[in-house]
């Protein structure tokens, strides 16, 4: 004979209703006791990932409640998107090649989650060197850049436990990292030497939960370069400590003329690196969200564990846009070499007419980039005593000059500020005008400064 069960329901206005439970087992009732229905109600929260994402920038720009000068057309110097005044188009290569992807129709489907093998032996030829050699499995391709950080980041490390990050340093890192449950470790960069890493601090923050160093050149929001010998160091302290290497190399390349870039893959005989990169800077799409991770472990230290838990990762989504991905080949082929100088050539002539112009300026002291598209500026804040911070510093520059740049607390850095100088020259030179005015009327000497804070 089958059980059966009985639920009678007891209850009435505003109270819960009761279950009252009798189970009938072989003609036998036995009862269960009143156990309390569950109330339907609604309970949708935030998840604990969601609530742990905090990106600084954003959350301090967008606190900047401050209008610009209505007499004074805006100059925005602060986001680091070639593309946004139109005077740094990409090649026409580049763009043909994507218009014939386009039109062949043979790129509408979905590609594997790691990207066509085609568009990674693409990526691993132009790439490859005696120095660090890579094949097509070494290479998985991403949505930009930063998707490419993110799997590596998510990879190498668990939450609970840390990464060394730069200061100042591109903001995402913290991001990604903080709402993964990953702590973030902040080793400094020194501006008095060019932006090179500060070694012994840098290897004073190693300990047990360490899980890799992030290793960003170029630098953004820095504009260096480091130099081959300065790299070997880094490598040293990685190699000491047993920790493997995120490079953020997105900007190599990147550099000017008289000025040498390194991948610091080429240096290592025995770190593990996953290098991430990309279309976006070089060749001026950042939207096209095509990035890769390259891989370099000559000693076998990741093995296939690391290489598998890519994969499953890149699962997730089912990778980067695939008319980008079949456009690849040809970009990286056939773009002309002409195309590369004349961008470097424009980003080399401005960089040093910025540095020119704010090195005049009393109360700045910008340090001169040696690539990428940014360049930092210190703020004697003792010069400016009614100043609280570079913050209020850029907010006051915004309101009285429409010019716009990114204070440096967005890269954990105060009392500096980030130029970009992508822009068209003529609106640097205005731009550096309105900011030797703006500090022309608020510099204070010495005596002045020291008489204004008696008078706070």
């Amino acid at each position: 004979m089958m059980d059966s069960y009985l639920i009678q329901v007891n209850g009435h206005g505003d109270h819960a209703p009761m279950l009252d439970v009798h189970l009938k087992t072989n003609g036998n009732s036995i009862s269960l006791g009143k156990v309390k229905a569950r109330k339907p109600r609604w309970a949708v929260r935030a998840s604990e990932m969601s609530k742990k994402t905090f990106n600084p920038v954003r959350a301090i720009v967008d606190s900047m409640k401050v209008e610009p000068n209505p007499k004074k057309a805006m100059i925005s110097l602060s986001l680091g998107d070639p593309t946004v005044f139109g005077n740094l188009p990409t090649n026409d290569e580049v763009t043909l090649a994507v218009k014939e992807v386009l039109d062949s129709g043979r790129y509408n489907g979905y590609a594997p989650s790691v990207g066509y093998q085609s568009c990674r032996e693409a990526v691993a030829a132009y790439y490859n060197c005696p120095e660090a050699p890579l094949t097509a499995q070494d290479v998985i391709l991403t949505s930009g850049c930063s998707q490419a950080i993110e799997l590596a980041l998510a990879v190498l490390a668990n939450p609970g436990q840390n990464i060394l990050v730069p200061r100042p340093g591109f903001s995402l890192y913290k991001t990604l990292a903080l709402s993964m449950g990953i702590e973030v470790k902040l080793y400094n960069l020194l501006p008095e030497k060019g932006w090179e890493i500060d070694l012994e601090h840098l290897e004073s923050l190693v300990d047990e939960k360490t899980a890799c160093l992030i290793v960003n050149n170029p630098s953004n929001p820095c504009g260096s370069v480091f130099s081959k010998s300065h790299l070997q160091k880094i490598l040293a302290v990685a190699s000491r400590q047993c920790v493997p290497i995120l490079a953020d190399e997105i900007y190599g390349d990147m550099v000017f003329a008289d000025c040498k870039y390194e991948p610091i893959a080429t240096l290592s005989t025995n770190v593990p690196i996953l290098s991430c990169g990309g279309l976006a800077k070089r060749w001026l799409v950042p939207g096209w969200r095509m990035g890769w991770i390259l891989i370099h472990d000559r000693r076998d230290i990741f093995g296939n564990e690391i290489r598998d838990g890519l994969l499953r990762l890149s699962q997730r989504i089912l990778g980067p846009c695939t008319i980008v991905q079949g456009a690849l080949e040809r970009i990286l082929q056939r773009t002309p070499p002409e195309f590369y100088h004349n961008t470097l050539s424009m980003l080399k002539s401005n960089a040093d007419l910025c540095y020119a112009a704010l090195s005049a300026i009393p109360g700045l002291q910008p340090v001169r980039p040696a690539g990428a598209m940014y360049l930092m500026v210190e703020i004697e804040m003792e010069h400016f005593p009614e100043f609280e911070n570079d913050v209020e510093f850029t907010e006051r520059l915004i309101s009285e000059q429409s010019v716009f740049c990114l204070p440096a607390t967005c890269f954990e850095y105060p009392n500096f500020f980030r130029v970009v100088i992508t822009v068209p020259e003529e609106m640097i030179l205005e731009a550096c005008s309105r900011i030797q005015e703006f500090c022309e009327m608020h510099y204070q000497g010495a005596e002045g400064a020291q008489d204004l804070e008696c008078d706070k």
